[in-house]
């Protein structure tokens, strides 16, 4: 497989169009015509949760999973995201790492085993399908 198939495998795991984060979207009252919003989790159960994220260069995120889809917009620096599968017990990468940098989203699928690496300093907008979770995966 080339690095570009890759990435399309793995980067859009789920498409913007599949992922859980664009659905369930509301007309506000009184909103102009043609917008909708979804709002935040807890005060909308149906809702998303959003976090502005730094981390520092040559920090980490264990393998792990979440319950609900996710999409990471990368402000600004680089990280890498890898995925795994479990074999007889034990995981395996799935494909090699792929690395996101500024102006690129990733996204991942709900219950999808990965990891992350913040190669540079990295600002991030995070945004997770319903109330978030974390599952540390060993």
């Amino acid at each position: 497989m080339t690095a570009l198939g890759a990435l399309r495998r793995i980067r859009y795991a789920s498409t913007m169009s599949e992922s859980a984060i664009w659905e369930r979207f509301v007309t506000m009252e009184g909103a102009p015509e043609g917008f909708t919003v979804r709002t935040t989790y807890p005060t909308n159960p149906d809702g998303v949760v959003v976090m502005l994220e730094r981390w520092q260069a040559g920090t980490a995120e264990p393998p792990h999973s979440h319950r609900g889809d996710d999409m990471t917009v990368v402000i600004e620096g680089k990280m890498s995201i890898q995925f795994y599968v479990r074999k007889d017990g034990a995981l395996v990468a799935d494909g090699a790492p792929v690395v996101l940098s500024a102006g690129q989203t990733g996204y991942v699928k709900s219950r999808q085993i990965h990891d992350a690496k913040y190669l540079e300093d990295c600002r991030l907008v995070y945004v997770h399908d319903r109330a978030f979770e974390f599952r540390e995966e060993k």
